[in-house]
């Protein structure tokens, strides 16, 4: 799923490349989460990279109601997605997906540019 639009607060709306996207039964369970959580259905998720995790890397998803200044602001089917600039450039052409599998269900990740991910999933190097 392509975002629909993409801009950045301090920038003008001419649309930047997103750096990932979030297929359709991502972005429903997305949406699905903040409703059983009970958060302001104008909660976007923020999508980060932090340090850490058995790789070097880890994933990050949040909830937030506001985007951070210099953010990447995504739109898709009525989610907003925040993602910094800096973990933008590690998530440049991320697939987010949510699988159904025999060791449980969550976010997949399918990042081209990891070279290396753990064994759960959560972690990657790049």
């Amino acid at each position: 799923m392509e975002a629909a639009t993409t801009s950045t607060p301090d920038q003008d709306l001419t649309p930047a490349p997103a750096p990932l996207s979030l297929t359709e039964k991502a972005v429903r369970m997305v949406k699905l989460t903040r409703e059983e959580e009970k958060l302001d259905p104008a909660s976007g998720l923020r999508v980060a990279v932090r340090g850490g995790g058995c790789s070097g890397f880890e994933y990050a998803l949040d909830f937030e109601l506001e985007a951070r200044a210099n953010d990447i602001v995504l739109e898709y089917d009525g989610l907003t997605v925040f993602v910094d600039p800096i973990s933008a450039r590690y998530l440049e052409g991320t697939e987010i997906d949510y699988v159904l599998g025999t060791t449980g269900a969550g976010f997949k990740f399918i990042n081209p540019q990891a070279t290396g991910t753990c064994g759960c999933g959560s972690s990657f190097a790049v």
